[in-house]
């Protein structure tokens, strides 16, 4: 009887085991499909040198080579000059380099420049209309929003985002808007007076 027992248990596992064996390899095939295939050859093509770029940003394309690990952030201030967005934290914690593309606000720090091609980007360089200044630009100014500056372009554009979707927003609302952004010099209430003074206004 015992004979019998293990007898039965061993053909158990070894129907499980060829079983299992068959699950790996039917996955292994699903997953290594042609397009598949294809793709990760098209990716592995890019760099590890530079590679063309065109970038949509104020409304100007721009075209540079830079290599496929080279941040939007990176790509603007090192290769094009535009400096408005700063670089402080530099991983995506502090908000200083907030840039709008496509209406949502992104770190360019966190983002890859081959990421943003095709794509509207706005930055605060862009706002002015030549020497008047936008109404958010202005209410900071107003409103003592600022101190050191760093933070404040990533603000500026921030609250954008947030009055070109909701023009009259509360102040709960404006405060979960922003709370992506940190002021090291600690003028949040300015920048929050700011951004509430501007509800309603024209966005420029």
């Amino acid at each position: 009887m015992a004979r019998k027992k293990r007898t039965h248990d061993e053909s158990r596992r070894d129907f499980l085991r060829t079983i299992g064996a068959g699950a790996v390899v039917s996955a292994s095939a699903s997953l290594a499909t042609p397009s598949d295939a294809t793709a990760q050859q098209a990716v592995a093509t890019l760099g590890p040198g530079e590679v063309p770029v065109t970038l949509t940003i104020n409304g100007r394309r721009h075209q540079l080579s830079v290599e496929p690990r080279v941040t939007l952030l990176d790509a603007m201030r090192t290769r094009l000059e535009i400096t408005g967005q700063k670089r402080v934290c530099d991983r995506g914690a502090c908000g200083a380099c907030t840039v709008i593309i496509e209406g949502r606000t992104y770190y360019s720090c966190s983002m890859l420049a081959i990421e943003a091609q095709g794509k509207n980007i706005r930055t605060v360089d862009g706002l002015a209309n030549g020497n008047t200044l936008h109404p958010v630009q202005q209410a900071f100014c107003d409103n003592d929003g600022l101190m050191c500056g760093f933070c404040t372009p990533g603000f500026v554009m921030a609250t954008v985002a947030l009055l070109e979707k909701n023009p009259n927003p509360t102040p709960e609302q404006a405060k979960k808007a922003l709370d992506g952004n940190l002021c090291r010099c600690g003028t949040n209430i300015g920048v929050l007076k700011a951004a509430l003074a501007v509800k309603g206004g024209i966005r420029g």
